[in-house]
């Protein structure tokens, strides 16, 4: 078990850890593809959301919400239909309602009464500002791929992280879903993690790109995290 009282900040990845981004992917993607009549499974579409978005991610930087419209067009020209201009924006325009997983915001809560809470999101600012709304917690940091003008799994963007925040690395604990996104860079610079297997009920890999890693703790929710650290403290 992880010593919680060595750590003084906890950083999140947050679409798919702190947002439930499968349900908003799909909630997106689902009504452009039934409009072109084309049938897919939901693990069909989150995988391959999961291999278009790495792949692009992965080249020069541009804005997530370019990624999100390169990525619609390629739905287009893999599955045999052409997005019509505003479809091109359903996923970056979705972004606005999707929700935190039912135990998201409580966890934050507590957690924020015992470290500094801190956000390393491969995503836009002005995006992230619809997400802040729905989460009501104030972060210590908020760190985008924006800003670091890179996505993980670049380790630049925990580089930049470390350089804005000031918190020493053996601080800090990393809280992720995406074992590829986050576990394996995160090790790779002596970070200490945790994995929130979100998808532990569920087939396949979903809307990540599928990844081994060694995360020092796993837990099943934020709210599973925030009880065993609080339960720590007590002790």
């Amino acid at each position: 078990m992880l010593d919680f009282s060595q750590y003084e900040a906890l950083t999140f990845d947050c679409y798919g850890t702190i947002i439930n981004w499968e349900q908003g992917i799909l909630s997106a993607i689902k009504p452009v593809l039934a409009a072109h009549q084309i049938k897919a499974s939901d693990s069909q579409i989150l995988e391959l959301f999961a291999q278009l978005e790495g792949e692009i991610e992965a080249g020069e930087y541009q804005s997530y919400r370019n990624v999100l419209r390169q990525v619609m067009q390629q739905f287009g020209e893999k599955l045999g239909f052409t997005p019509a201009s505003e479809q091109l924006d359903y996923l970056a325009n979705s972004i606005q309602n999707w929700q935190p997983f039912p135990d998201s915001v409580e966890a934050l809560k507590t957690l924020k009464q015992k470290f500094k809470l801190v956000i390393i999101s491969n995503v836009d600012d002005d995006l992230f500002a619809f997400t802040a709304k729905h989460l009501d917690i104030p972060f210590d940091f908020v760190i985008t791929a924006s800003q670091a003008k890179s996505y993980k799994p670049s380790t630049h963007n925990f580089e930049f992280a470390f350089e804005k925040t000031g918190i020493p690395r053996n601080k800090i604990l990393h809280v992720a879903q995406s074992i590829y996104h986050d576990i394996v860079p995160a090790k790779s610079l002596g970070l200490s993690t945790v994995w929130v297997n979100r998808r532990q009920d569920q087939s396949g890999s979903g809307a990540t790109p599928p990844a081994s890693g060694h995360p020092d703790l796993e837990v099943p929710d934020l709210k599973t995290l925030a009880t065993l650290a609080t339960k720590q403290s007590k002790e």
